[in-house]
């Protein structure tokens, strides 16, 4: 397998893919100025959705991602075995790297995937806005002075229990900016790499990438807005924690750019491998795992990640030269 090079030339169009796959969390986070889109965004919608943006990045990363790291290896001067491992060994350590960020995206938001129920959500900000009183269904006061007093006691009970839901949906929405992203500045950076080695392949991984963000906005947004009755609060927070990907693509930028003007393939050989392991390992360990607890009885998971694969497949198909 021959090397594949990066051609600089299509960062303009690498970096614009990214920022549009990073903002499609405003998608979901518009879920907050019109309550019909979040009905839409039914369960068996963002089961499939997740599905099929899984098995278009397990399929490049695994035949696409994968064969461009070896055949850069091997460019740099190394023999097909040795290039296949290093490949592999790469692949691996980008899993790795993945695994270490989503633990610490768990220690900063253990629960973040419950901040997508929407339904919670709303049942939450019901109960924490019905204050019982006093006063019985008739506008009549209650009688007895002792339920009176045990009444406002209920009362002033429930509104710290109100403030602290608030506090606790507010914390919520901001813990899962932050893990978002987080787990998004890998995502920019293999948009970025695989769009700069062909465009097609970045393109259809911005499309897969944006397909699984607008879930993602919307569990950021929605906390937020329960929690602050500002839906620019929610809408703002799930558009930044969308905007860590431009900052992955420039990461892998700079990376690119100190290598030299003699594309250093041992450089594209690591690159390539790392972003591929990152991919696989965000497949494994956030899009499958939320697609089953959407659909837990695979009517439709499994069936999406083979589409995925295949969508993939065809589009390698057809732009290939």
């Amino acid at each position: 397998m021959g090397g594949d090079s990066i051609n600089l030339d299509n960062t303009g169009m690498a970096f614009g893919l990214v920022v549009a796959a990073g903002l499609s969390t405003a998608i979901g986070a518009a879920a907050v100025f019109e309550k019909r889109i979040v009905k839409l965004a039914s369960k068996p919608v963002l089961a499939a959705g997740l599905g099929f943006s899984g098995g278009v990045m397990l399929y490049v990363s695994f035949i696409e991602i994968f064969g461009k790291a070896q055949g850069a290896f091997e460019a740099d001067g190394f023999e097909g075995r040795d290039a296949y491992f290093l490949a592999t060994l790469c692949l691996f350590a980008g899993m790795l790297i993945l695994r270490l960020i989503q633990s610490l995206v768990n220690r900063i938001a253990p629960d973040h995937h419950c901040a997508c129920d929407s339904d919670a959500m709303e049942d939450t900000r019901e109960i924490s806005v019905s204050i019982p009183s006093a006063i019985n269904a008739e506008g009549e006061p209650v009688p007895a002075q002792d339920e009176i007093e045990g009444g406002q006691a209920a009362v002033a009970k429930k509104h710290d229990h109100q403030d602290q839901q608030t506090r606790d949906l507010h914390m919520m929405g901001l813990k899962t900016a932050i893990a978002i992203g987080l787990h998004n500045f890998p995502e920019g950076l293999a948009t970025f790499v695989g769009t700069l080695a062909d465009p097609a392949v970045g393109a259809t991984l911005a499309i897969a990438i944006g397909i699984h963000n607008i879930p993602e906005g919307l569990c950021v947004a929605l906390p937020i807005y329960y929690a602050t009755d500002s839906r620019m609060k929610g809408f703002l927070w799930a558009l930044l924690s969308g905007l860590s990907e431009p900052v992955g693509a420039f990461f892998g930028w700079a990376i690119i750019k100190s290598s030299g003007d003699d594309m250093n393939q041992l450089v594209y050989g690591v690159l390539f491998g790392v972003v591929g392991g990152m991919m696989i390992m965000i497949v494994i360990l956030e899009l499958l795992p939320t697609a089953v607890k959407y659909d837990p009885t695979d009517k439709c998971v499994s069936t999406s990640v083979v589409a995925g694969m295949l969508v993939m497949a065809l589009s390698l198909c057809l732009f290939m030269a």
